[in-house]
């Protein structure tokens, strides 16, 4: 079912007891669930507020009983430092192992309308075990961390050198047209977050998120890195004009891209390298991926 949000100002005397307001649409009036309010100023006996709402699309008789409350910024569910598994469920074991994921690789949580909308991104080509091992370990991160996320594995055909950069593109591209997300991660396959605080959510400014990788001893191999796992919201990942197309090969579009995010007028943040830690899934060097030599 679809669902717009928006913010409206409106005065009432008792907040805490109205759950549902009327929207009126071009074409439709919609009953929609007050999701959270602030205070802006006080008329008289009655205090304005800044009300957010959620309506669904398919429904126009939405009472207090269908609305959920505004998941909590920081979720209740997470644990902190997680084992990683190297297991490789087939894909009729991962539905059974997690029900709550829809078609398509989308999931959210049931009991709270979640703050973020997020797109995983994974460009990918000839790693389907290690694409099942990912997403054995993924979604049930990510429900915890309460987002309405949806993953998409963009795959190169062919035996071309590998455009990590270009898939990146067209996974952004690609997930706006399924969803209106507000941000985006992107994510290689091989990487396995040990962490559930490192939260997959929206940044105010560019994440580079894979900070302390087991294979360089959980430490930055240099500080303008922007490669393995990054986040951006759609805004910044428009004023930055994406990731360049040009890099064939390994290495290079991440370094490229730290510097457009610094030209926009962006600073890269960090989570601290003992929640932002991962674990790399080994693998070989795979023909169409050699390192560009014009990195």
């Amino acid at each position: 079912m679809g669902t717009s949000i928006g913010t409206v100002v409106l005065e009432f005397v008792s907040p805490s007891s109205v759950s549902t307001i009327n929207i009126r649409h071009p074409k439709r009036n919609s009953k929609c669930c007050i999701i959270s309010y602030r205070t802006v100023n006080t008329v008289s006996d009655k205090i304005r507020y800044n009300v957010t709402y959620v309506c669904s699309k398919n429904v126009t008789n939405v009472t207090g009983e269908d609305c959920l409350p505004l998941c909590p910024v920081i979720p209740e569910k997470l644990v902190g430092a997680l084992a990683t598994y190297s297991d490789s469920p087939t894909y009729s074991d991962l539905d059974r192992l997690y029900p709550w994921v829809q078609d398509g690789g989308r999931g959210k949580p049931s009991d709270c309308y979640p703050r973020h909308r997020v797109a995983i991104i994974i460009p990918y080509r000839n790693r389907e075990s290690q694409l099942r091992t990912f997403l054995y370990n993924i979604h049930p991160i990510l429900y915890r961390q309460e987002l309405d996320y949806g993953i998409y594995v963009v795959e190169q055909n062919g035996s071309s050198k590998f455009n990590r950069a270009m898939l990146m593109n067209i996974g952004y591209a690609e997930a706006m047209k399924i969803h209106d997300y507000q941000c985006f991660v992107f994510h290689d396959v091989d990487l396995i977050p040990e962490n559930d605080k490192n939260i997959y959510n929206c940044p105010k400014q560019p994440r580079h998120m894979s900070v302390a990788v087991d294979k360089f001893k959980y430490r930055l191999p240099y500080n303008a890195i922007f490669g393995g796992v990054s986040s951006l919201t759609k805004e910044q990942f428009q004023k930055v004009n994406g990731f360049p197309n040009r890099y064939f090969g390994w290495g290079g579009e991440d370094d490229d891209m730290w510097n457009r995010i610094h030209n926009a007028g962006y600073k890269v943040i960090r989570y601290a390298m003992e929640i932002a830690r991962y674990k790399m899934i080994k693998h070989g060097t795979e023909t169409g991926n050699k390192a560009n030599p014009g990195r």
